[in-house]
């Protein structure tokens, strides 16, 4: 009895595994997929998908691309609006919130968290202080 459960569920699920895909592109030149067909008169191709799963891409190079410098490098300085310093002065007020409260306090640091010791912490604060102490006194 418990075979034939298995059996049943497995024959059930085998037409998703092998559905049927509609690709056709519209008259402003975007590419559609779809389950079900596009509108009569509208040119399209079927594609049959399996269950297969594509092996995982192969590492980046070591050598940086534009796309990653540009991420890399110093960040573009922002006008200095109201808005803008309300939004930063807020930022830094709940990171000095979260440097001088008790709980732990992790950071991103060369794409890894890491959590800072007391000195850190201490550098931090006083570092986040000074910034609000600049741009957010008035």
């Amino acid at each position: 009895m418990h075979r034939l459960l298995i059996v049943l569920a497995l024959l059930l699920l085998a037409p998703l595994a092998t559905a049927q895909v509609y690709k056709w592109t519209d008259a402003g030149g975007t590419v559609h997929y779809s389950e079900t067909p596009p509108a009569q008169g509208t040119k399209f191709t079927r594609v049959t998908t399996t269950g297969t799963v594509e092996p995982p891409a192969p590492p980046a190079s070591s050598q940086p691309t534009d796309h990653q410098e540009t991420q890399a490098g110093p960040a573009k300085p922002v006008a200095d609006t109201p808005e803008n310093r309300g939004k930063l002065c807020a930022s830094l007020k709940t990171n000095l919130a979260a440097l001088q409260g008790g709980g732990p306090v992790v950071m991103q640091q060369d794409g890894k968290s890491v959590a800072l010791d007391a000195d850190q912490r201490k550098q931090q604060t006083a570092s986040t202080q000074a910034q609000y102490d600049q741009y957010c006194r008035n």
